[in-house]
């Protein structure tokens, strides 16, 4: 239960903006590490809205293979996969399943990103984002067919027809783009990035506890929620 302030009231909740994208392993990694360090910090309450950011812009809507997106991001397959083993053991260490071999195409993000959206419409967001990393990263699902975006927003409460049908058009796509293009030009160059009652921004999938102490702080300095 959260303390009521002096006036009797309780006072809002304190609001966390989560700047990241859903093909972003360390993104996976933080949103999990946010989540243990709210469990932390119960009698704190708390608003999350997840953010859009494209970490990889230049890949056209209909994606690539990952071979052609490794090989362009880090010069080769086998690089990138002596890299990836540390990501992979962080993964695990939250319960969590990076099968880097399942996945075979590289997706650009800007639809996801729009059914996270029309998830937090009706106050489904985090399951939303939930889903599709747990399908890109644990499954290999293919982000860029909308049928598993479809079937994925089912999963999530949304209607499947109605979705396919909004994928299909530009809904949202402007709102989406504008709102990626604001967080890299306010300076925002890494994700996650962590925008806590919109003062102390924390870059990076930082351990639980240290989230925590930045969510207490921010909560005692009595933050009010942005709009």
């Amino acid at each position: 239960m959260s303390e009521k302030s002096s006036s009797g009231k309780s006072p809002p909740p304190l609001r966390i903006d989560v700047v990241s994208d859903v093909v972003c392993p360390w993104c996976f990694i933080g949103k999990r590490r946010l989540e243990k360090a709210l469990a932390l910090k119960p009698e704190i309450a708390v608003e999350v809205h997840y953010r859009p950011y494209f970490l990889n812009d230049w890949i056209p809507r209909e994606g690539i293979t990952r071979e052609q997106y490794l090989i362009k991001k880090f010069g080769s397959v086998d690089r990138y996969n002596s890299i990836a083993q540390r990501v992979t053991a962080a993964a695990a260490a939250d319960g969590l399943t990076y099968d880097k071999n399942k996945i075979s195409r590289q997706p650009n993000t800007i639809d996801c990103h729009r059914l996270i959206r029309w998830a937090g419409e009706r106050g489904n967001a985090a399951q939303m984002k939930q889903r599709l990393m747990d399908l890109y990263f644990t499954a290999g699902a293919d982000l860029s067919d909308h049928e598993v975006l479809a079937r994925a927003a089912a999963d999530c409460g949304l209607d499947a027809e109605q979705v396919r049908e909004w994928l299909a058009s530009d809904k949202d796509l402007e709102a989406i783009e504008q709102e990626a293009n604001a967080a890299k030009e306010s300076g925002i160059e890494g994700v996650p990035c962590f925008i806590i009652g919109g003062k102390y921004a924390i870059s990076g999938a930082q351990a639980p506890e240290q989230l925590a102490q930045a969510i207490e702080q921010a909560a005692a300095e009595g933050m009010p929620a942005r709009a």
